[in-house]
């Protein structure tokens, strides 16, 4: 089967991702609302939402590893099966 070049397409991914997982900046919304009716810092928003980005960029990361783990091959063994191996029309081993 024939395989595409996968190369460059991290920061698509991740975009990709932001939006897949939209449900994650809602902590740095609450704590923007925060920031404009409590006057609260506007630096934890910013915190929260770094940090929500780089869990996806981790997450990305481990599955990448994970998936280039999986995609070895398996190494040659030797065919035991006798019935397999021999060559009906030829009579040989």
């Amino acid at each position: 089967m024939r395989r595409t070049k996968r190369n460059g397409s991290f920061l698509i991914s991740l975009l990709i991702n932001m939006f897949l997982n939209i449900e994650g900046v809602i902590p740095a919304v609450v704590l923007l609302v925060l920031h404009c009716y409590l006057d609260i810092s506007v630096w934890w928003s910013v915190f929260a939402l770094a940090l929500w980005i780089l869990y996806l960029v981790i997450w990305m990361l481990i599955l990448g590893y994970v998936s280039r783990c999986s995609n070895t091959p398996d190494r040659k063994t030797v065919n035991k099966n006798p019935y397999s191996k021999k060559d009906i029309y030829t009579n040989e081993n």
